[in-house]
Order: C-alpha cells, then sequence, then structure tokens
C-alpha cells in the first residue's frame, strides 16, 4: 500500500488533470474555506498577532544564524540522557539508519506519527523493502495509505477525500491489514473514527518500535516537541519499546523559552485551535518509563543547501502549519498531488526547489505555480516572504538554461528585445510595427500568454513620433 512521488509530471500538466476533477474541487473548496474560518476567528482573538508573528520568526532566525552551535548542543543534550544520536547527509543515510535499528531488534512493524519528514525521504517505501510493515496512525495520514494514495496536504493529507470515499476505503481495505470495519460502517464522521481507532489500537499493543519526526527540538535540553490533536502520536511515543525520530536540522529551537511565540502560533494557523489537544514532549530515555532505546537521526537532505541561499532561507522557518495551502487560489483548485511532492501548496513551490536544487522540469516549475498574489505571506505565522522567494527562484530557473545548445522561446525573445533596445534606430523601426506586431502575436505566438494576462492596445503614435511632430510641446 504505498505509493510515492517520483515520476510525476511538471506542475502544468498535473495541475490541468486535477482541474478536471470536479469533485476534488469541491472536496477542496469546502476543506479549505472551513479552515480558513476557523482560524480568522482564534487568530482575531489575539491583539498583538503580527508582533507574534514577529517573535516567531525572529526565534526561527536566530536559531538558523547559529545552527552549527545549536546542533551540537543538541546533540550533547540528547547523548546526556541517554538517546543515540545519528547524523543522515541524504535520505539514503536516514533510511538506512532507521532500516539497521529495526533489523536489530527482528521487528517486522513499526507504527508511525504523522511525519512529514519520513514522507519526503520515502521511509515507508524503504522499511516495506526490507519486509517491515510502516503503518501510518494518524487518521487521515491512515486513509491515504489504505487507499493506495498519497498526500495532498500537509496538515490534512486526506483532504481530497469525502465521507463516502474514506467509508468505501475502510470497507475494502482495513481487513487486508488488520481488523476489518464493521460491516454496516456508515459516513459518520464518529462511525469512521471509531473504526479507525478499533484498527489501530490493535497495531498500537503489538508494536515494539515506533517511528516519529519532531515540530521542535530544544537544543539547551535535548527536548523533542510533537504537537498533534487525536492522541494516535502520544500512544506511539509512550507504548513501544524503540523510538525513532527522524528531525529535519532546521527544527531546532535554541531554547525552551524560544518555544512560547511558536507554540502560540501553531495551533492556531494549523488547526484553528487555540491550543494543541495533545502536545508532547521527550528527553532521551526515563528509565522504566516510555521507551527504553531512543534514537534520533539529524537529517540534512537539502537543508544546508538552503541556509546557503540568502534569499530562500527564509522558507526553512516554515513550521509545516499549512496556512499558506488554505489561502491560496492555485492550492484551492488543483489540490496537492499536482506539485509532486509531500510538500505543496505555496511553501512547497519554494521549498522543493531550495532543497532539491533546480535543474529538474518538474521542480523548475514549481515556482511558476503561483499568481504571486501574497497572500501565502500574510498568512504565514513566522512571515516566509514566498512571493519574494518565489521570483528569486524563478530568475534560478532562468539562468540555469541561458547555456542551453537550443535556446527556449521566451529567450529568445527577451534576446531580441534587449538587441532591438539596444540601438535606437532600432528601437524605432520597431516602434513602427508595433501594431502589426502585436496584432500577429496575438494571433499566434502569444495566444496562450494572454488567455491568461492582459496585453494592452497599441498606442494610437508612439512617444518618439508624438516628439517629432510637436518638438516635445504639449500645446501643439
Amino acid at each position: 500500500m504505498t505509493h510515492t512521488f517520483v515520476g510525476m509530471p511538471p506542475f502544468p500538466v498535473a495541475a490541468r488533470e486535477a482541474l478536471a476533477d470536479t469533485q476534488l474541487r469541491h472536496n477542496l473548496g469546502h476543506a479549505t474555506a472551513t479552515i480558513r474560518g476557523k482560524r480568522d476567528q482564534v487568530v482575531a482573538e489575539v491583539e498583538n498577532w503580527e508582533e507574534l508573528r514577529l517573535a516567531g520568526a525572529a526565534v526561527k532566525d536566530r536559531a538558523l544564524r547559529g545552527l552549527d552551535q545549536h546542533l551540537v548542543q543538541l546533540e550533547e543534550s540528547l547523548t546526556d540522557r541517554g538517546a543515540t544520536v545519528h547524523w543522515a547527509r541524504d535520505a539514503a543515510e536516514a533510511n538506512r539508519i532507521v532500516v539497521d535499528v529495526a533489523r536489530r531488534h527482528r521487528v517486522d512493524e513499526v507504527v508511525k506519527v504523522k511525519s512529514m519528514v519520513t514522507q519526503e525521504i520515502g521511509l515507508n517505501e524503504a522499511l516495506q523493502a526490507e519486509g517491515i510493515a510502516a503503518w501510518e496512525t494518524d487518521l487521515a495520514e491512515l486513509i491515504v495509505q489504505l487507499g493506495g494514495d498519497l498526500p495532498s496536504h500537509i496538515l490534512v493529507p486526506a483532504i481530497h477525500r469525502n465521507r463516502a470515499e474514506i467509508r468505501e476505503i475502510f470497507r475494502s481495505k482495513m481487513g487486508g491489514v488488520g481488523r476489518a470495519a464493521p460491516s454496516e460502517l456508515s459516513d459518520d464522521p464518529a462511525a469512521l473514527a471509531a473504526a479507525a481507532r478499533a484498527h489501530l489500537r490493535e497495531k498500537f499493543l503489538r508494536a515494539r518500535m515506533a517511528v516519529s519526526g519532531a515540530n521542535f527540538a530544544v537544543a539547551e535540553t535535548g527536548t523533542l516537541v510533537v504537537v498533534e490533536s487525536e492522541g494516535n502520536g502520544r500512544m506511539c511515543l509512550t507504548l513501544p519499546d524503540v523510538l525513532v525520530s527522524v528531525v529535519g536540522i532546521e527544527k531546532v529551537v535554541p531554547t525552551w523559552a524560544e518555544l512560547d511565540p511558536l507554540l502560540r502560533l501553531l495551533p492556531r494557523s494549523s488547526t484553528g485551535e487555540r491550543m494543541n489537544p495533545y502536545t508532547s514532549t521527550w528527553s532521551g530515555v526515563s528509565p522504566g518509563d516510555g521507551p527504553q532505546e531512543v534514537h534520533v537521526v539529524l537529517l540534512d537532505n537539502g537543508r544546508t543547501r538552503a541556509l546557503a541561499d540568502e534569499v530562500g532561507r527564509q522558507a526553512l522557518r516554515c513550521i509545516r502549519c499549512s496556512a499558506c495551502l488554505n489561502v491560496c487560489p492555485v492550492y484551492e483548485r488543483v489540490g496537492g498531488h499536482a506539485y509532486g511532492s509531500v510538500y505543496p501548496g505555496p511553501i512547497g513551490a519554494i521549498l522543493n526547489p531550495l532543497l532539491k536544487g533546480t535543474g529538474d522540469p518538474q521542480t523548475d516549475s514549481l515556482p511558476y505555480a503561483s499568481s504571486l498574489c501574497g497572500a501565502c505571506f500574510e498568512a504565514c505565522p513566522v512571515r516566509i516572504d514566498i512571493p519574494e522567494v518565489l521570483v528569486h527562484l524563478r530568475s534560478k530557473v532562468v539562468d540555469g538554461h541561458r547555456d542551453d545548445r537550443i535556446p527556449k522561446p521566451e529567450a529568445v525573445a527577451m534576446r531580441s528585445a534587449s538587441w532591438t533596445f539596444a540601438g535606437g534606430r532600432r528601437l524605432g523601426r520597431a516602434e513602427r510595427l508595433t501594431r502589426l506586431g502585436i496584432g500577429v502575436g496575438r494571433r499566434f505566438g502569444a495566444a496562450r500568454w494572454t488567455a491568461t494576462r492582459d496585453l494592452p492596445p497599441p498606442p494610437k503614435e508612439s512617444f518618439r513620433a508624438w516628439w517629432k511632430r510637436t518638438d516635445g510641446r504639449l500645446d501643439r
């Protein structure tokens, strides 16, 4: 029951297919509107919301500026508390570490806390290749996994599914991998949740190893933090004997006190709640309580590449709240799968090229998956200027094609314009042909471009012609 984003087409191709799915658009429109409404209500309660955003951004920026020191401190703090710390440069190294721990304990299944980073590295597939089943325990992730699907939202991975579809997935798939759903299961949300609870309870009680990510990692105390709404995370973090946490290096926060603004920003921006129902924190091993073997995998996988980008590094502030997705007019119409990554929406459009680098057609298409309306920046709780980064990355994509043996039509057009504007006589001749050129362009070359943009009509008289006729005097 695994599916990957490998081989996904560029955004324009995938988006065109998604736009034709009316049920998908209905599901997305309803869900994002509901989440936006809840968020707006609880944000309005905070008088100093903008100051809180500034504080959150400042905490993340301070952490990133001293990331090398904070990571060393985090390792020391975790080690002092009985955890084993591993460093992973990329997905392959991280997967190998987790697989090795599972092999050493001879487990054939693990339970998982909802984790974007383990989706990023393809951990489920790596474990499956070794004969180890990885069970998602978050309700939405369970729906995606049982349906052989892909996540389409950071917070609500199954946002593209409605209740009727979920009922059919549960009825047809649960019995093949564990406790079956009741034959009379309805599409009532409470009934669906009860079926998932009964199905997962067996796995929680049986599993000897769990895998998690972390929302934050506190350097001074060696504390990992997971916030969630269902309690499944708490079950995974306390019941198994072995816990492996895969943590992106950008999750580090220098001090315990600096968690304060982040834990006030995150629930309001993500679930529209004043506080998460479950906030779990753990620091290494506590004898006789919880997992007695704890491993922490500190993952790079392109994060130092993003950190080196002076404009793009602000994307590493991201606390994975998904607020930018819920206000984005593009995401609301095409959903998350069109982005070809576990990180969809506006933040995915900048984070994926920053982590992977430009040069791949699918990745290069993402900075253009935006109207640059700026709604994402206004919604972001840590003030990531996503439009600024999108424009910056577009320039990188263009720069990457400057030496192409066969230039793109856009490059030919820009070079032609540069040559024309570089000479006064050439520009004058071009001005006399403007009306003809625009007419031909509307009918042929610019037809696709003008389908979504306005092309102003040419003036009846050019500035040069007017100046020559009037000598620059307005009374003529």
